[in-house]
């Protein structure tokens, strides 16, 4: 009679199932490095095109982005520049901040193509909402800037022109404070999404936001302080005012996103 060897329970242990839904950690350092290199190189040639385009608009551009700054202006002031290159390097720089801009969605989906292989195959489906998300929230932020805070700062500053004093700021400092707005409140401007999409790995949770709405609200005004281009308290609270509203809309926003979700695995989110 032959006998059939059976199988051990130590030889059933060696047995590893494949990691098909494992996230992708096999990339070495360099391999790292080299997808961060293409992808940054990606984004460049991205904003290089939206640049190109901003070069044929250039004019509209600059009239637009003004704009909020001649309406606070008083009657009779004018922007001036001291230096000969200052108005041509104005120039360049609102066609690099173009190119920015047209090029946010490419660069968001850069942004994810570099996040994406240390995710799950079932958390990678989420790349085109990324890109339409990030992308609308750095619009809505740009467009906050533009018609809300910094018309609002400009209107602030020039309250203080008197007979004696005359409020003639100079070119290269309006658009140096137009810019660093412009780019805080665009990052500030992402945190729904970012929420959105940490509820939806459920590593987050509108009760966690919450819980510490307190530390957060010390936060928020700590980063406004820090990121706040200029010294005074009327830029900071412009700063943290649409952060407190943005924290209060992402806990909603995880409220409506996570409980759903993990409630299906029996998890208690409330």
């Amino acid at each position: 009679m032959a006998l059939v060897p059976f199988p051990s329970r130590q030889s059933e242990a060696l047995q590893i199932p494949p990691e098909d839904d494992d996230p992708s950690g096999k990339m070495s350092f360099l391999e790292h490095l080299d997808e961060l290199r293409k992808r940054i190189i990606n984004a460049c040639l991205g904003i290089a095109v939206g640049i190109l385009a901003g070069f044929v608009f250039i004019d509209k551009v600059f009239n637009f982005i003004l704009a909020p700054t001649r309406h606070a202006l008083p009657p009779g002031s004018k922007l001036i520049y001291t230096q000969p290159g200052e108005a041509f390097s104005l120039y360049i720089q609102i066609s690099l901040i173009t190119g920015v801009v047209a090029a946010a969605p490419f660069i968001m989906y850069q942004v994810w193509l570099f996040i994406a292989p240390g995710l799950y195959s079932n958390e990678k489906r989420f790349a085109i909402p990324f890109v339409v998300f990030s992308t609308i929230g750095f619009v809505t932020g740009a467009a906050f800037n533009h018609y809300i805070a910094f018309p609002f700062i400009m209107v602030f500053f020039a309250s203080f022109n008197t007979p004696d004093l005359t409020f003639m700021p100079k070119l290269q400092d309006v658009f140096g404070l137009y810019t660093k707005m412009l780019l805080g409140i665009g990052i500030i401007f992402q945190m729904p999404t970012v929420v959105f999409f940490l509820a939806k790995m459920r590593m987050l949770t509108a009760r966690f936001l919450a819980k510490n709405f307190k530390f957060a609200l010390l936060l928020i005004f700590i980063a406004a302080a820090v990121i706040t281009p200029t010294g005074d308290p009327m830029t900071q609270m412009i700063f943290a005012a649409p952060m407190v509203t943005l924290y209060g809309l992402s806990i909603v926003i995880a409220w409506i996103v996570g409980p759903k979700r993990l409630q299906a695995s029996g998890s208690d989110i409330r």
